[in-house]
């Protein structure tokens, strides 16, 4: 969704967070599941979700420091959970 000016700042921070949320979930419950263990894999998943979240906010043209959470936002989130997950493993 491209963030529009009829948009308030709120909704679409609200968007993100839940955004972030679920796919906190999504990767928390897969990284369960591995062979692995949780910390190599959510590492991993926290990666994938950096890379994923760089691209969409390019493509989308998101303004990194905008006024509402963007995908930006949300790789800088997965970074910083790549780097704890680091930590447990």
């Amino acid at each position: 969704m491209k963030p529009s000016d009829n948009i308030p700042a709120e909704i679409l921070s609200a968007q993100a967070l839940g955004r972030f949320l679920l796919r906190l979930l999504v990767i928390g419950v897969v990284a369960s599941l591995g062979d692995q263990r949780f910390g190599e894999t959510a590492q991993s998943l926290f990666l994938l979700a950096v890379i994923y979240c760089i691209v969409v906010g390019a493509l989308q043209r998101e303004a990194p420091l905008g006024p509402a959470l963007t995908h930006f936002d949300e790789a800088a989130a997965y970074g910083l959970s790549t780097s704890l997950a680091r930590l447990t493993s």
